[in-house]
């Protein structure tokens, strides 16, 4: 079996096949493109990282260095240490072959300062072993002034109505339709041609469509009303059971399996529940929704000495990273009759929750939402207290 030769060994045999005079030439030319792509690089107000298999950092930028102050001398440095809030067990994973995961996470870093960081990370597909990580700071969009939000949210208002109108549009059809057989058949009790089955299952739809359109209803308003609410202690495993509950017809119609696994005992976490259900609710519909031809839905809950986690993996297709980027931008779907509203949604209430958001997908082997609380010890509410 013929071994495949790398970058490295190519361009040896390539340049030491060249004369003394053209190999001169060649090293000019790779210095010119390197300044060229060093000043893009360093001009981009991202974080930018390429890191190994073994978390060392083979290069950075200038924003990156100033993100996370790093020494000159990065020689023994593991990016492990300078993020610790990422699961990096999770990332690499044993198998060498899984190392193809698109990582997406909003955490919190406190060196050189404290700020709120948008982590991303995508292994690179030259076979390299290698990743770039882009490091977005998001600190300001954090603090922003709760009116700012509805102002932007207002003006998305009027693109958003147009879609949520369309779908409440076509469970009303199927309302009036059948509703206007059944009049018709009490009209006229003697030429009624329906069974008693046949009723029933006409109000079973007519059900059906309400509680589509509950839920049609429920996710506008959901992304529009402010989240002010009253907190109180949540049990976020009772919360989670009761959303599944919920949505147990279109869970057994798509052939999901679901499987919990709860750590004893799984402490509550402040806030408020009919938020709390709103992004489970999301996170669920949207792991199921994966899952077309059925699969399996694992929802883990366990603790840790700074975080509350909650975890929905799905057996879903997983994301593409272009898929993956596109998921968090607001009102755009690639699903058909979607609204694009779902992952502002789920955004919107960790952000108020104090807790951090992040996906972890991969192509064919599925997609894991990760949900982590802050336990008493770190718990803060930022737009609560800056409000």
């Amino acid at each position: 079996m013929a071994v495949r030769k790398n970058f490295i060994d190519r361009f040896s045999e390539r340049f030491e096949s060249l004369d003394s005079g053209s190999q001169q030439a060649y090293l000019l030319r790779l210095a010119r493109e390197h300044g060229f792509f060093e000043t893009v690089f360093n001009a981009i107000d991202d974080g930018l990282l390429v890191i190994d298999r073994e978390l060392k950092i083979r290069y950075f930028n200038r924003a990156a260095r100033e993100l996370l102050a790093l020494p000159q001398d990065i020689s023994m440095l593991r990016l492990s240490r300078l993020l610790p809030g990422i699961d990096w067990q999770r990332v690499l994973c044993d198998d060498e072959s899984s190392w193809n995961r698109v990582v997406r996470q909003e955490l919190e870093i406190r060196y050189p300062e404290s700020r709120f960081i948008q982590f991303y990370l995508a292994p690179l597909t030259d076979k390299t072993g290698l990743a770039a990580v882009i490091l977005h700071d998001v600190t300001e969009n954090r603090r922003r002034a709760g009116a700012e939000l509805e102002q932007e949210t207002v003006k998305a208002v009027s693109s958003l109505a147009a879609g949520v109108a369309h779908e409440i549009g076509n469970p009303l059809n199927s309302l009036y339709l059948n509703l206007q057989i059944m009049e018709e058949a009490l009209k006229s009790p003697d030429e009624n041609q329906f069974s008693s089955e046949e009723v029933v299952s006409m109000l079973e739809i007519c059900k059906s469509e309400v509680e589509r359109l509950d839920s049609i209803i429920h996710s506008f308003l959901g992304a529009i009303r402010p989240g002010k609410g009253e907190f109180s202690p949540v049990d976020l495993q009772e919360t989670v059971v009761e959303v599944l509950n919920f949505m147990r017809p279109e869970i057994e119609t798509r052939k999901v399996e679901v499987k919990c696994s709860w750590s004893t005992p799984f402490p509550t976490v402040p806030g408020n529940r009919e938020q709390l259900k709103q992004a489970f609710y999301n996170i669920i519909r949207n792991a199921v929704q994966a899952m077309s031809n059925g699969g399996t839905l694992a929802i883990y809950g366990y603790s840790t000495p700074e975080f509350r986690v909650l975890e929905f993996a799905d057996s879903g297709g997983g994301m593409t990273p272009e898929a993956l980027r596109e998921m968090f931008i607001p009102f755009k779907t690639t699903k058909a009759g979607g609204s694009g509203i779902g992952t502002m949604i789920i955004e919107r209430v960790c952000r108020e929750h104090g807790a951090e958001f992040g996906v972890v997908s991969e192509a064919d082997r599925g997609t894991v939402f990760q949900l982590r609380f802050p336990s008493g010890t770190r718990s803060r509410l930022l737009l609560r207290s800056e409000g």
